[in-house]
């Protein structure tokens, strides 16, 4: 990887990509940028900044440009030569060649930008991109229009440009971005996910020292700065962020204060809805289902917000590299659908229309396109769900079983010991974001042994789901705290059982409330220290949780399984974290267990 690939923890993984070391396009070795530039910030710290224009452009030529706000090292060099290491993908040469001025910015206390950054997207790393636009739009090479693009952290970047209302921000494209950063991907379902955070704090704090021995290569200096004492200085700066790892740790409960006094929605799109939506801008967000939770803030964009929005929601590993549905992928990686080609495409005719103006169809775009797992193929619309969605309700029954009616007898219950080995493996939706493909959920009866499993009878007909199915469990427990995990699943006549989603919840913020952002989308969970309640052992609480969006063909003669865990062995700190637990789901008629889908009568129209 000629340099540029870290070693230890991530060290497959192309550090100039997104939050979570999303997968990395193909560096093109003949490019590097025209320059590097310090430019200042209204509060005097200064951003490095490089500039890559179009090949064959003549002088007095004038460009939009597309911005990446990254995370990552803009571009790097030789750590001995001092000579630039080439770093542009092959989206960025993609845009260049259809004339688009690229200009890539260490995000504030990274790379070889000055400042400190106590939080990830936090405030002032948000308005520091009102004063990059500003700077771009002076140069002699602008034309006076910006959009911003990115995958994972610099997608997240992108959208949040939208929040500064900068005029000249025409179009934005946040690919596999988080929305809701403490719900994904630093606290899913309220819990630690070790073995993604601990690595993705390992590596940022690489590039926060610049360590040249882990990471093969240094950070590119700006072109003024020929002695690197203005490297050395940044780098002092960045002695002063919080290793993230341990911030997550600490600031358990989503209204926690991290560093600088700030919480977790401070750093979310989320907590930047009004601006967001006062700038108008609009937006192509390409995500996936089986990717942490980026279609779930996606989905919910897509639904409240007023910006106009084209949503292309994939079955993909984090940033559209791989195939990753079930039904399709075993042990082995398979080409995306749409190819990587095609997504490129997508985001420059998006970017054509909206900053150079081309009459090239991308207003009658669908607004939704989505892939619908099973049936593996796309399908169109313009709201979510689709239109005649209703819920279905499958009740947790006797003899391991999922039935349409519900349970009459008393006392029914089923004694679940947590098997603190089950797990999703090492390619699961939340690893992804380290750049790893989505694997080996194709076949999960021998997990599904050592869990808690309801299956239902064989369908006498297509079932097609399509949204966000939910599940209300009456349960106990013999601890104080711990995790349910709920997987649903699509069992074939075989008896191969497939992954097709998940949801969870740390059992301490079961406390429902009335949602204050999207009061239509429950249940919903606050995660804050106040409303925490330890479980009582052996009393029956109500544990009410969403699972992960979803689109799926659940064909005829096949079974639905619920499958209920207490532990990802792969991922997930164990609560409680030494010595055994015992979860009890009560399935009867004083005590409902019962999971919803919403399910589109006679199927998806084409």
């Amino acid at each position: 990887m000629r340099g540029i690939t870290p070693r230890g923890s991530c060290a497959a993984i192309l550090i100039l990509m997104a939050f979570g070391c999303g997968p990395a396009d193909s560096l093109d070795v003949r490019w590097e940028p025209q320059s590097a530039h310090y430019v200042r910030m209204r509060d005097g710290v200064r951003l490095a900044v490089d500039v890559n224009l179009p090949p064959g452009r003549e002088a007095g030529d004038t460009h939009p440009a597309l911005l990446e706000l990254t995370r990552y090292g803009r571009s790097r060099e030789d750590a001995e030569t001092g000579q630039p290491i080439p770093a542009l993908g092959s989206l960025d040469r993609f845009f260049l060649d259809h004339g688009y001025a690229v200009v890539k910015v260490d995000a504030r206390g990274s790379g070889a930008s000055f400042g400190t950054r106590p939080i990830e997207y936090g405030p002032e790393e948000v308005q520091d991109g009102f004063d990059v636009v500003e700077w771009v739009v002076q140069q002699s090479w602008s034309d006076g229009t910006v959009g911003a693009y990115g995958t994972s952290y610099s997608g997240t970047t992108a959208e949040l440009l939208t929040a500064v209302n900068h005029p000249a921000v025409k179009a934005v494209v946040p690919g596999w971005s988080d929305f809701d950063t403490y719900e994904s991907p630093v606290r899913p379902y309220g819990l630690v996910a070790t073995s993604f955070i601990s690595a993705w704090s390992e590596l940022v704090g690489q590039l926060d020292r610049n360590d040249v021995e882990a990471l093969g290569s240094s950070i590119r200096r700006v072109d003024e700065d020929t002695d690197g004492s203005l490297l050395a200085r940044a780098l002092k700066d960045h002695e002063a962020n919080p290793n993230v790892y341990e911030g997550v740790r600490s600031a358990q409960y989503k209204d926690d204060e991290l560093d600088g006094g700030y919480s977790w929605q401070q750093g979310s799109p989320l907590g930047w809805r009004d601006d967001i939506e006062r700038s108008g801008v609009p937006m192509l967000v390409p995500v996936s289902w089986l990717d942490a939770g980026t279609a779930d803030g996606a989905l919910l964009r897509f639904r409240h917000y007023g910006n106009p929005q084209k949503l292309v929601v994939m079955a993909t590993s984090h940033g559209g590299g791989s195939n990753a549905s079930p039904f399709m992928v075993s042990d082995k990686p398979l080409p995306p659908d749409p190819s990587q080609e095609e997504q490129f495409d997508m985001r420059v005719a998006f970017f054509d229309h909206h900053l150079k103006g081309a009459a090239n169809g991308v207003e009658d775009w669908p607004s939704i396109r989505f892939w619908n797992l099973g049936e593996e193929a796309f399908h169109e619309g313009q709201s979510w769900p689709p239109p005649g969605t209703v819920t279905t309700s499958l009740y947790l029954n006797d003899g391991a079983t999922l039935t349409e009616d519900p349970p009459t007898g008393r006392g029914g219950a089923d004694v679940y010991a947590v098997d603190p080995g089950v797990t999703t493996g090492a390619n699961n939706r939340w690893m992804t974001q380290m750049g790893a493909p989505v694997l080996a959920l194709d076949d999960r009866e021998p997990m599904d042994d050592r869990m808690l499993t309801y299956t239902s009878d064989p369908l006498e007909e297509d079932l097609q789901i399509a949204g966000t199915p939910s599940i209300r469990l009456q349960m106990s427990s013999d601890r104080e705290d711990g995790i349910v995990l709920a997987y649903l699943e699509d069992v074939g006549p075989d008896g191969r059982s497939r992954y097709v989603t998940e949801g969870g919840l740390r059992l301490i913020h079961r406390k429902t409330s009335p949602n204050p952002f999207f009061p239509d989308d429950l249940p919903y969970h606050s995660f804050a220290r106040a409303d925490a309640r330890p479980m009582r052992p052996g009393q029956v609480e109500t544990v009410f949780f969403q699972l992960q969006p979803i689109a799926v063909l659940i064909r005829r003669g096949h079974r639905i399984r619920l499958a209920i865990a207490g532990a990802d062995a792969d991922l997930f700190d164990p609560i409680p974290a030494e010595g055994s637990a015992t979860l009890t789901v009560h399935r009867n008629a004083e005590a409902l267990s019962v999971l919803e889908l919403p399910v589109v009568p006679g199927g998806l129209r084409r």
